[in-house]
């Protein structure tokens, strides 16, 4: 039974075609694969969404509202308000999440 509603934001849609663009160079079935994995790891959020851990390097300066996802090399980042559950960001996880944070801090001004 669903209990949250998992809604994607913008950014997070464009990372996950820029991810899947960038498999399907080598490989179309690879990033198909890939795409639906991610999806069906979202997908489960609608259920339970706090049994996730929170990012750590958040955590670390106080900051909680903030979960995420591992899957394979992929970090999903998501919060939860209310029944809702945001899908903020899909990173690879060899990437500095500082950096990417504030990359998109600084695209948003």
């Amino acid at each position: 039974m669903k209990q949250f509603e998992v809604i994607w934001t913008k950014s997070a849609q464009f990372d996950l075609e820029s991810i899947i663009e960038y498999i399907k160079t080598d490989s179309l079935t690879t990033a198909k694969k890939i795409f639906f994995e991610i999806k069906k790891e979202c997908d489960e959020l609608y259920c339970s969404p706090q049994r996730k851990r929170i990012v750590p390097e958040l955590q670390q300066i106080g900051i909680l509202k903030y979960r995420e996802i591992i899957h394979k090399r992929w970090r999903i980042i998501y919060k939860i308000d209310n029944k809702k559950v945001y899908i903020l960001l899909v990173v690879d996880s060899s990437r500095n999440l500082e950096d990417v944070l504030f990359q998109r801090l600084i695209k948003n001004k």
